[in-house]
């Protein structure tokens, strides 16, 4: 069974590939275009397509588009309903949907060759929920929540041999997150791309506002919730993307965060009854990239298990939808599921860029010594990531030791001075230093970090006490172990910077010449790719390898 997955209706265009039950290749459409979120998500846009990820998906299986047996679309325009009908307020959105009704015939235009009847339409929400619930090996309740679907925002259900039971959606307009996304805009970042800046601001206010949002956003006990209409200018005046942000906005933000995390754990417990006592959860949909609630959930809620998608996010539907028309357990061994290249067109990108470079004998221990001397490392290994994290193959790494790291990576970036860093440990060394969901491989929970670290790891400790953690296991991820290895030995840390690869609005890197350019633009010490290592001190002369400049 060959089967093409797409998301392509609302933002984060992605294509995915299964095969005999393996997932080949998943990958985001802004790796390839380098658009971020690969188009805005308006009504105008529900056209475009994910072509270059998908043409890459079928070239990287040595298909054609007339070799799949299925292409899986992951919305199903027959279950929209008139938008002033579910009062979204959007005069365009029936333009979402003629668009999404002739999706098999502008598939056929971008895949010359597939038969538009091989196009399945996927329900939405229940492609995030099998992009879930499919890529674990047991049994498990789902809960979904993002802004919005066809016509709900949310679904509550459990996978039993591969079979979804629906035991609840909310119908729109009750959306938790079109709540955020409104928030994000009132606090002047951009809707469905910067609610993850949110989430850290909150971590700086007080929710000063917690009992007037209780009365306006409310769990019903019966699985679903209402979201009333909110006066936002009432709470914190409206910021423009340059303008201050003050004390009020990080109040609203705490606020607004606090009874999203409330009103989950209620929607967690019922979904637990309602499944008949699962011990697994599985979660999707943009809200679940919500790091903060999650660990909520996994500590105060009734499984023994929580367990997130990593490309939760509606690129992750592509994915889902794929594995829905299967209908059977996918295990999701790894997020590394897009484009990489051989030690050979590595060496011949590099040779092509006429910069000189070496071939260590070990180059995480050749990172880790740069590390160690407080340099900052461009860490470019195998196949790129599905989903919004970088996990050790897009990565920018950095001493967690100095207090001024955050600032110096912030800079680095080119972004917002309160945005956290995290980092990335040994996962035999996680108890160690940190409190919370374990193992963690995809840094979608947050953990405390205990007292006796704090001091030593300044820069990935965020202003509450937190951290957002990536456990790192030498089974699956070898390299980056053993780079974190000959880090602890050099330093008495087990413990690293990572963030993405990327500066400020761009997506991360996914070739080599992306990150030969960030490497020539930005204050980068080493770029440690693939095998090779590429030194600014050799490049540019001077002083390198180390300390804040």
């Amino acid at each position: 069974m060959r089967v093409l997955g797409i998301n392509a209706i609302f933002h984060d265009p992605a294509a995915a590939l299964i095969v005999d039950g393996r997932v080949v290749a998943a990958a985001e459409e802004e790796r390839f275009s380098r658009r971020k979120h690969g188009k805005r998500p308006v009504p105008f846009s529900a056209w475009e397509l994910p072509e270059l990820s998908a043409a890459w998906c079928l070239e990287e299986a040595g298909l054609r588009p007339g070799d799949l047996d299925a292409v899986a679309y992951s919305f199903d325009p027959a279950l929209c309903r008139d938008q002033a009908e579910l009062g979204i307020g959007d005069p365009w959105d029936h333009l979402r949907v003629d668009y999404a009704r002739r999706a098999p015939q502008f598939l056929a235009t971008a895949l010359p060759g597939l038969d538009p009847d091989q196009v399945r339409f996927v329900p939405h929400h229940v492609a995030h929920a099998a992009s879930a619930g499919l890529s674990v090996p047991e049994d498990s309740a789902v809960l979904v929540l993002d802004g919005r679907g066809e016509a709900a925002s949310h679904l509550a259900g459990s996978y039993r041999s591969g079979e979804l039971t629906v035991h609840r959606s909310q119908e729109l307009p009750h959306s938790l997150g079109l709540l955020y996304e409104d928030l994000t805009r009132h606090l002047g970042f951009m809707h469905s791309s910067d609610e993850y800046k949110v989430m850290a601001l909150a971590s700086y206010g007080r929710p000063k506002f917690l009992g007037l949002l209780r009365d306006l956003v409310r769990a019903d006990g019966e699985g679903g919730f209402t979201v009333e209409r909110i006066d936002w200018d009432a709470l914190a005046k409206k910021r423009t993307a340059d303008g201050e942000m003050t004390e009020a906005h990080a109040d609203l933000a705490s606020s607004v965060q606090t009874r999203l995390e409330e009103v989950l754990l209620d929607l967690a417990r019922w979904t637990y009854e309602a499944s008949g006592g699962l011990s697994t959860l599985t979660m999707a949909g943009g809200t679940a990239l919500n790091c903060v609630a999650n660990a909520r959930i996994a500590a105060e809620g009734p499984f023994d298990r929580v367990w997130v998608q990593p490309a939760a996010g509606d690129a992750g539907t592509a994915l889902g939808a794929a594995l829905a028309l299967g209908a059977e357990h996918v295990p999701l061994g790894t997020a590394a599921l897009g484009r990489g290249w051989s030690d050979d067109e590595l060496e011949a990108e590099l040779r092509r860029a006429a910069v000189p470079y070496t071939r260590p004998e070990s180059i995480a221990a050749e990172a880790a010594a740069v590390l160690a001397r407080n340099g900052i490392v461009a860490w470019y290994q195998g196949r790129s990531e599905y989903g919004p994290r970088a996990l050790g193959h897009r990565s920018l790494l950095a001493h967690p030791g100095d207090r001024d790291t955050q600032t110096r990576m912030n800079d680095v970036k080119g972004r917002e001075q309160f945005r956290p860093i995290a980092p990335m440990v040994r996962a035999e060394r996680f108890h160690d230093i940190f409190e919370g969901v374990y193992p963690s491989p995809y840094m979608l929970f947050v953990h405390r970090v205990k007292p006796d670290w704090k001091d030593r790891i300044p820069a990935v400790t965020h202003v509450d006490g937190t951290a957002r953690v990536q456990t790192v296991h030498d089974d699956t991820e070898p390299l980056v172990w053993a780079m974190l290895t000959e880090f602890e030995r050099l330093t008495g840390l087990p413990v690293v910077v990572n963030t993405s690869l990327n500066t400020a609005g761009r997506p991360m890197v996914d070739t080599p010449r992306e990150a030969l350019e960030l490497f020539g633009s930005a204050p980068v010490d080493l770029l440690a790719i693939g095998p090779f290592a590429v030194h600014r001190s050799q490049v540019y002369g001077g002083r390198g390898d180390g300390g804040p400049r």
